[in-house]
């Protein structure tokens, strides 16, 4: 509990100066921690699959004091705080609207309790080996970063993924590069660049068979985690 002003506003400030140099950084995960929760997730089946990669991974930029410090520093951004009952009611309007301007667009829309998260597969989104947007699929993100924008007492964490050809090098700067396309375009419709933070995951965390063309294809991928900003 922040016990004064003065020491609040300190906290969102440095905590604001980190989430900056974050955004920049090269983030990566742990493979231990992420793969023990990957396996006890793995036995609900595909759906819950589709945002366990980018929950887990991103759990550790959310879990524990790291969410209060992200937390107050978004506050004293001026982003306003759920509490209570408000925060699932803002959830449910905002997967509502996620789903209706994402329909038949590729991307898959999964609820995680008060989370929210979306799986942008690489076929839509980028070419082979590439981590420009492809032109065709702006009007589908635009769905998505109209509604981050509308809907903006959240913090957003963005996940790149890839399959398991190539180097760990490779891999990772991709994946990163691709999360951080997805956040300058979210951005550049109007989400609030503080309320987001992107990770490189590489070929750390698949969702389907890395022996097959069409389990490759699942595993390229970025996902959008959507946490709701609590007091």
């Amino acid at each position: 509990m922040i016990r004064s002003a003065p020491r609040n506003v300190a906290l969102a400030l440095m905590t604001a100066a980190a989430l900056s140099a974050c955004a920049t950084g090269g983030s990566y995960v742990q493979s231990d921690q992420y793969g023990n929760e990957t396996q006890q997730q793995n036995r609900t089946g595909r759906n819950a699959l589709i945002g366990t990669a980018v929950g887990v991974a991103a759990g550790l930029l959310t879990g524990g004091s790291a969410t209060e410090r992200r937390q107050h520093a978004m506050i004293g951004a001026g982003i306003g705080a759920l509490s209570g009952a408000a925060v699932g009611q803002y959830q449910d309007r905002q997967e509502r609207a996620l789903r209706e301007r994402t329909a038949n667009t590729g991307i898959d829309v999964v609820r995680q309790g008060d989370n929210i998260s979306l799986n942008l597969p690489d076929g839509i989104t980028f070419d082979f080996g590439k981590s420009a947007l492809k032109p065709q699929f702006y009007g589908s993100l635009n769905g998505v970063a109209s509604t981050l924008a509308e809907y903006n007492q959240t913090m957003i964490e963005v996940v790149g993924h890839t399959d398991s050809i190539g180097s760990d090098a490779v891999n990772n700067r991709l994946s990163k590069e691709r999360a951080d396309a997805v956040a300058s375009y979210l951005t550049a419709q109007g989400v609030q660049r503080a309320r987001i933070e992107t990770l490189g995951a590489g070929k750390a965390y698949p969702i389907a068979d890395n022996s097959t063309d069409a389990g490759r294809a699942q595993n390229r991928r970025v996902e959008i985690r959507v946490i709701p900003l609590q007091q």
